[in-house]
């Protein structure tokens, strides 16, 4: 006869299980924490990048000061997002329009957007790499979708590198131009905004006849994203 106050003891649970729950967890948490810094930055100004710490030591320091968006010449502003990404306000994060055309071109020239950049500029790391695409692409869609796209753009403007341990509008005005970036005019912007592709190869002092036609490029295309509404996202106060 069997013993019916026999004891029936759990079997223990499997170390898959265990480990998956912990990875759950883990990266519950870690997603949670990165929602929050994302969340926090759209109100809290960012401190140095990773790519400022670095050529801070490799230098012995940066220039760098943060301004806000008030106090930096809405020509640049505007000949910033001409140059390098005209179609910003209409976009959520991804051009798909200029992702086609760089493939087109055998992607011989970029198509990343602002928003992008920023992902990449303030979280991640220069190296290019698909883990970092692929993170990159995870942070685009986060700030596009807690942040204005004023805010985005005035974190562009601050932490984007304009010249050999230059970073920001501010720094880079005053070692190019001698004055604050609340005096930058449209031609100076201009020139400023076209150094951006490869900050550590061109001075906007001195560019070269490709530069200069680019830089009138930039002047035209900000008028015009001024005029068509194309600039409303990012101009006007909400």
């Amino acid at each position: 006869m069997k013993n019916p106050f026999r004891i029936f003891k759990r079997k223990p649970r499997s170390k898959f299980r265990h480990a998956l729950r912990w990875s759950f967890g883990v990266a519950t948490t870690g997603l949670a924490i990165i929602i929050l810094t994302v969340v926090l930055f759209r109100w809290v100004n960012p401190p140095m990048t990773f790519l400022m710490q670095r050529e801070a030591a490799a230098r012995e320091g940066i220039a760098w000061e943060w301004r806000a968006i008030e106090d930096i010449a809405p020509e640049l502003t505007l000949a910033v997002v001409a140059a390098e990404d005209a179609n910003f306000c209409l976009h959520y994060g991804f051009d798909m329009e200029a992702i086609r055309a760089a493939m087109d071109d055998g992607a011989t020239r970029g198509a990343s957007t602002i928003s992008q950049q920023v992902a990449k500029n303030l979280f991640l790391w220069p190296e290019r790499s698909w883990l970092r695409k692929g993170l990159e692409a995870g942070f685009t869609g986060l700030i596009e979708a807690l942040w204005p796209k004023r805010r985005i753009v005035e974190v562009y403007l601050n932490i984007a590198e304009m010249g050999p341990g230059i970073f920001g509008a501010e720094a880079a005005s005053q070692h190019y131009f001698s004055h604050t970036a609340a005096d930058l005019t449209l031609s100076r912007a201009s020139a400023l905004a076209v150094v951006l592709p490869n900050p550590r190869e061109r001075d906007p002092r001195n560019p070269t006849s490709s530069r200069a036609r680019a830089a009138r490029r930039a002047a035209d295309g900000a008028e015009t994203l001024r005029v068509d509404g194309r600039a409303d996202c990012f101009l006007t106060i909400p």
